[in-house]
């Protein structure tokens, strides 16, 4: 199984613990834990359903390729991080 971990700003404006999570795909692994956890998919993604502009995704370390569709290939064991982006100057 792979795991999702959401940064702990997030979490103070929605509980968002670490979670075990399957499927194919960063999609499936993130739709997986909005489903249990509605409220915070307004912050992880927009109308669309794509990753809003102030929030990264990371699949091993490294920034998703696919920050529409999310359908870059979750390995077994791999790990996601969610956390909002910094911007401003």
């Amino acid at each position: 199984m792979a795991s999702i971990a959401f940064t702990q700003h997030l979490q103070t404006h929605v509980d968002a613990p670490r979670s075990e999570v399957s499927g194919g795909t960063v999609r499936d692994a993130l739709e997986e834990v909005l489903a249990e956890n509605p409220r915070l998919r307004g912050y992880v993604l927009d109308d669309a359903g794509a990753v809003r502009k102030h929030i990264a995704v990371f699949l091993d370390g490294e920034s998703v390729k696919d920050r529409v569709g999310l359908s870059d290939p979750l390995p077994p064991g791999g790990e996601i991080f969610v956390m909002q982006a910094l911007s401003g100057g």
